[in-house]
């Protein structure tokens, strides 16, 4: 190739300062996909120096560096001693001719085998509207479910207490922490559920989890067998379905009225079942609050069945006329409930810390499940969140969210009025972070739901959470992190939608 370099710069497109990605991988990318993919730029072909390359680019020299030392690393670039930088002249072959798609393996070509268990996984994973169920770290779009509001969130305050917990670290937190949790944040979590909850525990009945979806399996993996009857509502959460699934559980969905699930039915349909999951201070995701008749029933039903209650607590902060429900677990007195809740809907999601209160004669078998799974949270993070809650910060910040979703709801509402009569129903509701909105009849609710999401708006089918057929069909718009103009927008983006989807059924 001789000494003259080969014009590298005329084969790559222009660096984008504005991206995630830093520019050295930027560029180190563009390179790597040259010489490898098609070979534009040829074995042992000389490269410019990395002072003229970062002029001709306009970039910063250590930019080029950057780049050139990790393609060096990796063996596609060499350097010569007095002479400069060449590519490789013996590059592996299965690096040649690779095409577009080596960075992905596998993606055109058959599923690769997997068990019976990894197929039902993958199977439970919606393959459409994948961005409903695995949002991931992009700004929620209106109306995202299971997104909390940032704003009462005092950033300043949680970044001091992390540096305290660092600054006062003991040895003990930097190897593997207790399965049950950091006992100063079970002390923390124990404390506040008898005050705003009244449930009844000791600290030592806290384990901490990550996320109440963690609690949920640990449940279903150590209370059922393959083929044991669970009762569920129906509708209900779709992570407590895929816990069961996985479990091999025989799930038996149970109709819901005004008072909740009905636990006389739900014995008529099996009289052997002895778990029942439910969501009493507000189902999810129709919204009801189960009577106090219904949960005294539900007890009953559990003491005489030797059976128990999983008691999914998971959003009962938020009620906005009145103090928050009680938790059915606080009316148990003969330790039959489990209960579950979570950081993630009054706190942060990313924060993945959730807890469950296990009756004391199966905290051992939990804390044991808990270490099979993965040992244990993280314990810097459980520290942080122990102080966050014992100074005050947390109830704070749950009073200020409280009424910032009221007064959205209030606005979701008034907006729905103007903009979305004869598309879709949308009440008010006194507690939550959604609302239930009915579609005319015979309208398919999951159509109207991937319509939405191609235009801007995410809005679930209530479909989506019925085990069995559901008519009439609803969405459900979350309106928690949404500020008036952002809700006010999606809502007239909704009408132009749910416009064209209700006009045939007029």
């Amino acid at each position: 190739m001789g000494d003259k370099p080969f014009p590298v710069s005329d084969l790559l497109p222009q660096l984008d300062p504005s991206s995630e990605l830093p520019l050295y991988l930027q560029l180190y990318e563009q390179l790597r996909a040259a010489i490898v993919n098609d070979c534009r730029i040829p074995r042992s072909a000389k490269l410019p120096s990395t002072r003229a390359l970062s002029e001709t680019l306009s970039v910063s020299r250590n930019t080029v560096i950057g780049a050139f030392e990790q393609l060096l690393a990796e063996g596609y670039l060499e350097g010569r001693i007095g002479s400069g930088t060449y590519v490789a002249h013996a590059l592996p072959e299965a690096c040649l001719g690779a095409g577009p798609q080596a960075s992905a393996p596998g993606y055109g070509r058959p599923a690769a085998r997997v068990s019976e268990r990894g197929q039902r996984m993958r199977n439970l994973m919606p393959s459409t509207n994948i961005a409903h169920v695995v949002p991931g770290p992009s700004k929620p779009k209106p109306f995202r479910l299971y997104s909390p509001s940032f704003e009462a969130f005092s950033y300043d305050v949680w970044r001091k207490l992390l540096q305290r917990t660092w600054d006062l670290i003991r040895p003990e937190m930097l190897g593997y922490g207790c399965p049950a949790g950091w006992q100063p944040l079970r002390e923390a979590v124990a404390h506040y559920l008898r005050v705003a909850r009244a449930v009844r525990c000791d600290w030592q009945q806290v384990i901490i989890t990550n996320g109440a979806k963690q609690a949920m399996h640990l449940v279903a993996q150590t209370m059922t067998d393959p083929g044991d009857p669970v009762f569920i509502e129906n509708h209900s959460y779709s992570g407590i379905r895929i816990a069961f699934t996985l479990a091999g559980a025989k799930m038996l969905p149970v109709p819901i009225d005004r008072e909740g699930l009905e636990i006389a039915t739900a014995e008529q349909i099996c009289p052997d079942a002895r778990l029942v999951y439910v969501t009493p201070s507000h189902q999810y995701p129709l919204g009801t609050t189960m009577s106090l008749n219904r949960r005294l029933a539900l007890l009953d039903w559990a003491r005489r069945r030797d059976g128990f209650v999983i008691e999914d607590d998971y959003d009962s902060e938020f009620r906005y006329r009145a103090r928050p429900v009680a938790s059915l677990q606080g009316l148990d007195r003969e330790n039959r409930v489990l209960y579950i809740g979570t950081f993630s809907k009054v706190l942060m999601p990313s924060l993945r810390l959730g807890y469950m209160v296990a009756p004391p004669d199966l905290v051992d078998t939990f804390i044991a499940a808990r270490a099979h799974y993965d040992w244990s949270s993280p314990v810097i993070e459980q520290a942080t969140l122990a102080e966050f809650m014992t100074e005050g910060h947390f109830a704070r910040m749950i009073r200020k969210n409280r009424a910032v979703y009221a007064e959205r709801q209030e606005i979701l509402v008034n907006a729905g009025h103007r903009h979305l009569r004869g598309l879709l129903e949308l009440p008010a509701k006194e507690c939550g972070m959604h609302l239930l909105g009915w579609l005319p009849k015979g309208v398919d609710d999951r159509t109207c739901s991937a319509a939405l999401f191609e235009n801007g708006v995410e809005a679930l089918a209530l479909s989506q959470f019925a085990t069995t057929a559901a008519d009439p069909g609803g969405l459900l718009p979350g309106y928690a992190p949404f500020d008036q103009r952002s809700i006010e927008s999606g809502v007239e983006k909704m009408a132009a939608v749910l416009e064209r989807q209700v006009a045939p059924f007029r």
